[in-house]
């Protein structure tokens, strides 16, 4: 957590002939040393603020946006005068984040913010929390899937039937650099806290939003999970056996993948406001997000609805060798365009195979695909091992990799050599292994140590230290039911 600093915040403003453009100055820098540099009028705006040291700028900088910058002789160096900045050893330290998310979609988004140094205030509705909170595995009434997607937050459980509890959402809105939630359509809108209503509060909020379907469609209420969106989407249609029904993905994709957008959006919107000062409503639609990965709707068009998008198998209806096969142990998948096609022929001893008209093209190859992909498998087959098959492919830059299981990244050079297989502590399960970090930043130093929040755990925290409430009215707000959870 970044600690809260009350200081003053000095803006110097240099007056230039034009009366369009001015000169920004942090407090270290001494108004009379501008004054000599620019040899111009100042004005001088101080203010007393409770807040983080970035917030000066931007609480101040919508007064005076109308004003241009100018740079004056001298003044990057008079930058080497400024304090130490304690709060960039992380590139998101000193943001705060007001996180409204629940199970995956919400969470998740906050969940690779968590890394990178923000302060994240989780709101929590009582009587459970989020409800992620009950998802397996549970051990000690504590979740693996909850200590996974919410470590390094902090818990304010509250009921938001209650005014008071509103009021205090409200009230840190105010504080706050950034909103995600994954509420269902209408359910904000209802209560105040969508877009338009928390700007109003502070006109520089960048809120995420990811729901089933966005916020503009005419689908927009609908419930939606995971795999309601696969089936939307497009993409179980292509997923599977075509002589089989559609097959859902196992891994929570379509909320995974939004999350992951949601991030990439956020960062853009936050770049936005450094830029204009003006925050604004990022909105991402579970079904977008997946949908996005389509790549056969163009082949659908421009073949005049020849080619249908279904449910290929094994193996890819219009370019061979590409697709699913035996291997030595297990399953591999080996993908051989046509610049790897003579490659693939040298490595199995078959000159014949690239002089063959039959074989000569991708497209043609896929024809004839009944006769060429068993002499492929027998070759495949024909290694002792794994091991022995890969080095040989490899070594003639034929793409191929095998089917791994998930735990199968536990020990794996790869996974390891990334940091992809991690384990954490919680003071409640110990050790928890847990994917990494996917985010490899030169700049960004090691990944901290977080944890968890219990249900509630922060409620005095966040009243006392961020809205200025004393002991004695939390307290009473406990009591009366308004704030819920034991803190730790």
């Amino acid at each position: 957590m970044v600690a809260k600093k009350r200081f003053t915040a000095s803006l110097l403003l240099v007056a230039v002939p034009s009366g369009r453009d001015a000169l920004l100055a942090p407090p270290p820098w001494n108004s009379l040393t501008l004054a000599a540099i620019s040899n111009l009028p100042l004005v001088r705006i101080d203010c007393w603020l409770e807040t983080t040291y970035f917030r000066i700028f931007s609480l101040l900088g919508s007064a005076i946006q109308w004003l241009g910058v100018i740079n004056l002789p001298g003044i990057a160096a008079m930058g080497a005068d400024m304090p130490d900045d304690e709060t960039t050893d992380a590139m998101l330290s000193g943001y705060r984040v007001l996180d409204l998310g629940q199970y995956l979609a919400g969470a998740g988004v906050t969940r690779m913010l968590a890394e990178l140094g923000p302060e994240i205030i989780k709101v929590e509705l009582q009587p459970i929390g989020d409800p992620a909170r009950l998802l397996p595995w549970v051990e000690d009434d504590r979740s693996t899937f909850f200590v996974e997607n919410n470590r390094g937050k902090q818990s304010l459980c509250l009921d938001w039937d209650r005014p008071e509890a509103m009021k205090i959402i409200f009230e840190l809105v105010e504080w706050c650099d950034i909103i995600v939630e994954n509420f269902g359509g209408g359910v904000l809108e209802k209560r105040g806290l969508d877009y338009e209503s928390l700007r109003r509060i502070n006109p520089e909020i960048v809120m995420v939003s990811v729901s089933g379907f966005g916020r503009n469609s005419p689908y927009a209420d609908r419930p939606a999970y995971d795999g309601i969106i696969q089936a939307y989407s497009g993409l179980m249609h292509m997923t599977g056996d075509p002589e089989l029904p559609p097959s859902i993905v196992a891994f929570a994709i379509a909320d995974t993948t939004a999350a992951v957008h949601a991030f990439a959006g956020l960062g853009y919107a936050l770049l936005h406001r450094e830029r204009t000062g003006q925050g604004q409503h990022v909105d991402i639609a579970m079904v977008d997000a997946m949908f996005h990965l389509n790549g056969t709707l163009s082949v659908y068009h421009k073949s005049g609805g020849e080619f249908v998008p279904k449910r290929r198998g094994r193996y890819h209806p219009l370019y061979c060798p590409i697709g699913l096969f035996d291997l030595p142990e297990g399953f591999g998948v080996l993908m051989c365009l046509d610049r790897q096609w003579p490659y693939l022929t040298q490595a199995m001893g078959r000159p014949d195979l690239l002089t063959d008209p039959r074989f000569e093209t991708g497209g043609s190859r896929a024809e004839h695909q009944a006769e060429l992909i068993p002499q492929i498998q027998e070759w495949l087959l024909s290694f002792p091992d794994n091991e022995s098959l890969l080095e040989t492919c490899l070594s003639h830059r034929i793409p191929i990799g095998p089917v791994l299981e998930p735990v199968d990244a536990i020990g794996h050079p790869h996974f390891e050599a990334r940091d992809m297989v991690r384990i954490v502590d919680d003071p409640v399960l110990g050790e928890v292994m847990i994917p990494g970090y996917p985010f490899k930043f030169s700049a960004q130093p090691d990944l901290p140590d977080l944890i968890a929040p219990l249900l509630g755990e922060h409620n005095t925290t966040v009243l006392r230290d961020i809205l200025g409430y004393d002991e004695k009215h939390i307290k009473q707000l406990h009591d009366e039911g308004v704030l819920h959870g034991a803190e730790r």
